[in-house]
């Protein structure tokens, strides 16, 4: 198992990381939050979790340990594989998670997008044992997330596009321009989905330049 990678970041994408890694390049699947606290040429550190399957190899990464455990004890659920344990990990820090299944929240699990309300019903039954509390003095982070609701996709959308090398001004004006397709799915009793919007936002500047 490859538990970290860690040198200079060759390239980023909206879900991907190129980590240099003796020389080779280790492309990494990460959060928009991930992402956004990434530069290209600068030295990083992720923990990861390799998956496998009959015709792929899989490399996710996370900010630390931590994420890359609950990563991994989301897909003991059944039903949950490594890209929606990956996203429930883009909405939410894991002890928001932690919190939101200790406290039966199936408003913070329906967050998630491809989350509804049976299969947060069903996944907060599986996990009630699985994650644990919340961590220490990290838990009230966790409280307070759980209380005020994810970061706000403009800003988690905004930090994204700059993590990618883009202008603030940019990122600014990319965010406008998807503010309507975010408000939609919002209004339609979902969430702002980042993942889309940043792809969204990134054909915006494309088109720009």
């Amino acid at each position: 198992m490859i538990a970290f990678v860690s040198g200079p970041v060759a390239a980023l994408a909206p879900t991907t990381a190129v980590v240099e890694v003796g020389g080779v390049g280790m492309a990494v699947q990460c959060t928009p939050n991930t992402i956004a606290g990434l530069r290209v040429g600068e030295h990083a550190r992720l923990a990861t979790s390799l998956v496998v399957r009959e015709d792929s190899l899989t490399l996710y990464g996370f900010a630390d340990d931590d994420e890359r455990q609950v990563f991994e004890l989301l897909q003991t659920a059944s039903g949950v594989g490594p890209r929606l344990a990956q996203a429930m990990l883009g909405v939410h820090s894991p002890d928001a998670l932690r919190l939101a299944v200790s406290t039966g929240d199936e408003k913070a699990l329906t967050a998630v997008p491809g989350i509804g309300k049976k299969g947060a019903q069903k996944l907060l039954l599986e996990l009630k044992d699985k994650l644990g509390a919340p961590l220490g003095s990290s838990g009230l982070v966790g409280q307070q997330r759980a209380a005020t609701g994810p970061a706000p996709w403009t800003e988690q959308l905004s930090a994204a596009l700059i993590g990618l090398g883009y202008a603030s001004r940019e990122a600014e004006e990319a965010v406008a321009a998807v503010t309507p397709q975010a408000e939609a799915a919002i209004a339609s009793g979902g969430s702002a989905p980042v993942p889309q919007l940043l792809r969204a936002a990134l054909q915006t500047l494309n088109r720009a330049r």
